[in-house]
């Protein structure tokens, strides 16, 4: 091979490598009411792997809205909530999903299936819905410590 076409080679297997480095993966982390756990687990993917992923989060059967202890304790560690809210699953369908996790038993038994096959992984977490604040904070804590490196190992980031 010439130089030529070896330095050719080579630049378009690192604009192949920067391309697959630029496109982030969406990761849909679905739950029953899609009120606590999801939403948190959302934004702390969000802020954790920013520009690796984008996570979206929807329940098999929403809440009307997210809980108030997911909102205070997401703010607490200085995550973003705005624009947080509860939807159905069916309102993602569309997307592309390169990821489903699911948080919740109930939400693995009901998981819908998707459009087309979408690689899933199940890292259950304690429901705090209804609790004191400190059990929020436990599930967020929680949910950094496990959720974080599983998606990285499931999307090999």
């Amino acid at each position: 091979m010439t130089q030529s076409k070896m330095a050719q080679t080579q630049m378009t297997q690192t604009q192949m490598t920067q391309t697959k480095m630029t496109e982030s993966k969406t990761v849909l982390v679905l739950c029953t009411g899609n009120s606590c756990r999801s939403q948190m687990a959302e934004a702390i993917l969000n802020q954790a792997l920013a520009g690796l992923v984008h996570a979206i989060s929807a329940g098999t059967s929403p809440q009307p809205v997210v809980a108030e202890g997911a909102i205070t304790a997401l703010q607490m560690a200085g995550l973003p909530t705005e624009g947080l809210y509860p939807k159905a699953v069916e309102a993602v369908m569309d997307q592309t999903i390169d990821l489903v996790v699911s948080v919740c038993d109930n939400a693995r038994e009901t998981c819908p299936l998707f459009p087309r096959p979408v690689p899933r992984i199940h890292v259950p977490f304690h429901d705090p819905h209804g609790e004191a604040l400190e059990s929020f904070i436990s599930v967020r804590d929680d949910i950094r410590a496990r959720l974080v490196p599983a998606v990285r190992a499931a999307l090999a980031l």
